[in-house]
């Protein structure tokens, strides 16, 4: 359970949609890939607070709570890990973008009501959950150098392909 929970957090690393790792760009090591993963579970329990302050929706709302449970409990796990590695996250341009699509995504959302921020919420949170299992299995385990931060990227992979697929569910019931 340690290792899934602290996987989950690695494993949020790109959850905002937009933001790729491209295979040209130089390598990230794994003090950025941490910080990635810090960031990115931040923003999903930044965006999972807004849904539990905006919508109305149970499924929505459970979602939501969800998403804060484990992205919080990932980052506390994703936390521990660096402090037993004895390595400081290192800020970078990913980490950057994240945060400032983050932050335009959350001041659009702010600005619906009603059914159509849990609509525009799901369909941010599938897209997402999209570009993080992208970025895990495309770039982030990939580069991993330490064996306990590639497997926890690992396990992050099967939880989110989880979330997303939870997502992609409650995204088309609040379609019809």
């Amino acid at each position: 359970m340690l290792k899934k929970v602290a996987l989950l957090g690695a494993a949020s690393l790109l959850m905002i949609s937009g933001v790729a790792i491209s295979q040209d760009k130089p390598a990230l090591n794994d003090a950025q890939i941490a910080h990635i993963a810090y960031t990115a579970g931040a923003i999903d329990v930044t965006a999972g607070k807004q849904a539990l302050e905006k919508s109305r929706n149970s499924a929505v709302r459970e979602f939501a709570q969800e998403m804060v449970r484990d992205h919080q409990a990932v980052n506390d796990q994703a936390l521990a890990l660096v402090r037993k590695l004895g390595v400081s996250p290192q800020d970078n341009p990913t980490s950057q973008a994240l945060s400032q699509q983050a932050t335009a995504k959350h001041t659009e959302l702010a600005r619906l009501r009603g059914a159509a921020f849990d609509q525009a919420y799901l369909r941010n949170e599938v897209a997402y959950h999209r570009t993080v299992n992208a970025a895990l299995k495309d770039t982030l385990i990939p580069g991993a150098h330490n064996g306990e931060l590639k497997s926890l990227l690992q396990t992050g992979l099967t939880l989110f392909t989880e979330h997303q697929t939870h997502a992609e569910q409650l995204a088309a019931r609040n379609h019809r």
